[in-house]
């Protein structure tokens, strides 16, 4: 799990009902420049002292971690030597390449920096981050809201080990903590033996261009109902007469339920370039990627049907071609025209009915 640092030294009138909704959803740590702002706080939450000039305070009350200016050594081995038992920490705002190299020194020695970059671009953390890669320290970058701290924790695919949030209104802190959420739990696959496939004659069907390159046993779930889905594999196997679409999924007709993050489905009609879908691998790993295109066009559609051991049954309208593929039983890639009753696929069974997307318990029947 990511840090979340809350930042307090500026909230003002908001600091009372900002520090109760921090508590409440359990952010890692609460950043002040005044000990006596940190000393009504639990011990559940880190207390962290940073003074706005960046100076070593004459009293730092409670704090667990005290924070300077990277340029002031001396304060820093001065803080060592008065509070032995308290984590210390260096602030470097980066501005320039001197101030660059400072960062990267002290992310590769510190136990704890904090990082405020002046400009919009990410690169100079990848920086920092990669001269800190093997480091034993942990990195705070500051965001300027809950959306750039997401961005944040996916540089170089590893992110900052936290970001520093100064919270403009009450929700902040809520938002900031969904946003360093854990990658998405695997998914409990299922082998589903195929009783049918059937020419259903023409519709639209859905290509999905993602934003990633897929891997040959991943793909995105598709089904006619909610509480059954095939894994329909990417692009990414050769085919004689074109090349390989390593980010799309031929996905299946229009009305058909995918899954997007938290459980929530979409219709593949739905879906537009900007928005998110579920990759799923053939051991069930999942991975949110974002959709770069959907190509809706008329052709030729195949149902295949499909059962599980316990009864269930599942169905998936896709294209009527060879080229469009499923996955089976272990990551394998089976041409949808070419299965036949008997042949193992892999597939969820999703148990709640769905109401504009979202899990609800209702009486709801699908055919």
């Amino acid at each position: 799990m990511k840090l979340c640092w809350l930042d307090i030294r500026a909230t003002g009138a908001l600091t009372d009902a900002v520090r109760a909704e921090a508590i409440h959803g359990r952010i890692d740590a609460i950043v002040a420049g005044d000990a006596a702002d940190l000393a009504p706080l639990p011990p559940t939450v880190t207390k962290v002292l940073l003074a706005k000039d960046g100076r070593l305070p004459d009293d730092i009350g409670t704090a667990d971690i005290v924070v300077v200016g990277a340029e002031r050594a001396g304060e820093y081995e001065e803080l060592a030597r008065r509070h032995p038992d308290v984590h210390h920490g260096r602030y470097v705002e980066v501005t320039d390449a001197a101030s660059l190299d400072l960062a990267c020194h002290c992310a590769s020695t510190g136990a704890w920096t904090v990082l405020s970059f002046r400009d919009p671009t990410k690169i100079p953390l990848e920086i920092v981050l990669a001269a800190a890669a093997d480091a034993p320290g942990s990195v705070v970058t500051v965001v300027d809201d809950p959306a750039d701290a997401a961005v944040v924790f996916g540089v170089l695919q590893h992110g900052s080990d936290g970001v520093m949030l100064a919270p403009r209104a009450v929700g902040d802190a809520s938002r900031l903590k969904a946003a360093a959420e854990p990658p998405l739990p695997d998914l409990g696959l299922v082998e589903l033996s195929v009783t049918g496939v059937r020419h259903v004659g023409m519709g639209e069907r859905a290509c999905v261009d993602t934003c990633t390159y897929l891997r040959p046993d991943e793909g995105i779930l598709v089904g006619s109902h909610a509480k059954g889905m095939l894994v329909c594999a990417s692009e990414t196997h050769p085919l004689p007469y074109m090349p390989t679409r390593p980010f799309r999924v031929n996905a299946g007709a229009i009305m058909s339920y995918t899954l997007a993050g938290a459980g929530h489905t979409r219709y593949l009609s739905e879906l537009r370039a900007g928005a998110e879908v579920l990759a799923v691998d053939a051991h069930g790993r999942t991975r949110l990627v974002t959709v770069g295109r959907v190509k809706i066009e008329t052709r030729p559609l195949l149902a295949i049907d499909a059962v599980a051991a316990d009864g269930r049954t599942v169905n998936a309208i896709v294209q009527d071609d060879w080229h469009v593929r499923v996955v089976g039983k272990g990551g394998t890639a089976l041409n949808s025209t070419t299965l036949a009753p008997g042949d193992i696929v892999l597939g969820h069974l999703p148990t709640r009915e769905r109401h504009v997307g979202y899990p609800i318990d209702e009486l709801c029947y699908e055919q």
